[in-house]
């Protein structure tokens, strides 16, 4: 739902909200935020709330150490799991400098950039997910053991599967908070899950992976469990994917996803590094149902991506990123990608088995995206210095 700004503002006092946490993401895509009572609301609408912009990741080189963030009136939503008496809501915003002019550097508007590139070339593209996370029980102090909450397997049921209250508890916060969770199971791992959600415009699917995040987090933290979205929490288990579904059609309504996925497919080596931020994340390639190889199948488990034709199009799952990439961050390249595709109007290769590895470690996934045209012309240059360690 849209809200303006002066309906955000008389809701606070209507609805007794004492703390707004604004929210932000580096450019490893940690979420970060301040938060700031009502009264200083119309000042972050108006002007911006002040933060020392040089200790983040991603704007550590900016012209000036003070940023602002600029909150979207679209994004606030209430944080389910505190008190009804003093509120606490949240919104996403923009980081934005002395003159309020958003920043490059920021991944939600390198986001919206694209999504406008985009909508200039007549395309609109949609994005969904399913990611996979491990719940791990903590002990006497809080921390962290290495103990699963459970020996469960794929798709199996209670007694088992000690997971289900908390997916059930996850999906019904998730969906107060205006996501659409689509189903839930097991996963193969012993205390891993999966939890999808339903497809939408890439900024609300960034922001929703986001939100998804944050809750299955504190979830389980509330639940005496620690919430593991790395890519291989466990060693010789199954690791973590995060799998982005996309839709893509143009001003006429045609469908063009298969052009989009071939030019993801092309592009591939040169942007893994983005989807695959850590030298974890090559740990799981190749593992399990973790793809290596650049190929497709409209059916299969351990391609890298799957295309094939669902109810409303279309639909291009890409299966390599893991969720510690940026999803802001991830779905601008992708969308690059898929335009350079759609452009060039490129043919799926054979869908076959392709000998072509992905990048096999994040030093070689580094040395090709130093390399490639295609990444600096769609990176701005400190995000790139930053994922070039």
């Amino acid at each position: 739902m849209t809200y303006t700004k002066e309906e955000i503002m008389q809701y606070m006092e209507e609805e007794d909200v004492k703390f707004i946490r604004l929210m932000f993401r580096d450019a490893f895509g940690v979420q970060k935020n301040i938060s700031i009572m009502p009264t200083e609301l119309k000042k972050a609408f108006e002007g911006g709330i002040g933060i020392n912009a040089r200790r983040i990741p991603g704007f550590e080189k900016s012209e000036t150490a003070e940023l602002y963030l600029v909150p979207d009136p679209e994004t606030i939503t209430v944080l389910p799991w505190r008190p009804e008496s003093g509120r606490v809501v949240r919104m996403y915003c923009d980081v934005c400098g002395p003159d309020r002019t958003p920043q490059k550097n920021d991944t939600r508007v390198m986001l919206k950039n694209a999504i406008e590139h985009a909508k200039k070339e007549g395309i609109e593209f949609k994005f969904g997910s399913k990611s996979e996370f491990y719940l791990f029980k903590l002990d006497d102090e809080g921390n962290r053991t290495e103990i699963p909450y459970d020996d469960a397997g794929y798709m199996d049921i209670a007694p088992l599967d000690m997971g289900e209250n908390i997916r059930r508890e996850i999906c019904l916060t998730i969906e107060k908070m205006g996501l659409r969770p689509e189903r839930s199971h097991h996963e193969q791992g012993p205390g891993q899950n999966e939890i999808d959600f339903h497809h939408g415009e890439p900024l609300t699917a960034a922001d929703q992976m986001s939100t998804f995040m944050m809750a299955v987090q504190t979830i389980a933290g509330r639940n005496g469990l620690y919430a593991d979205f790395s890519p291989v929490p466990i060693k010789d288990m199954p690791g973590n994917g995060y799998h982005i579904n996309m839709y893509a059609s143009d001003s006429e309504g045609n469908d063009v996803c298969r052009y989009a996925a071939a030019g993801i497919l092309d592009k591939i080596r040169e942007i893994t590094l983005f989807l695959n931020p850590s030298e974890n994340s090559y740990r799981r390639f190749g593992t399990n149902t973790a793809p290596d190889r650049i190929n497709w199948t409209a059916e299969g488990e351990t391609s890298l991506m799957h295309v094939s034709e669902k109810l409303g199009g279309i639909r291009a799952e890409l299966r390599s990123p893991d969720a510690l990439s940026n999803p802001y961050l991830a779905y601008s390249i992708l969308i690059e990608a898929g335009l350079y595709g759609i452009k060039n109007k490129l043919e799926l290769p054979t869908e076959t088995g392709d000998e072509n590895l992905l990048p096999q470690s994040l030093k070689e996934a580094r040395e090709i995206a130093a390399k490639s045209e295609f990444i600096k012309g769609i990176v701005p240059e400190d995000i790139f210095d930053e994922y070039m360690g």
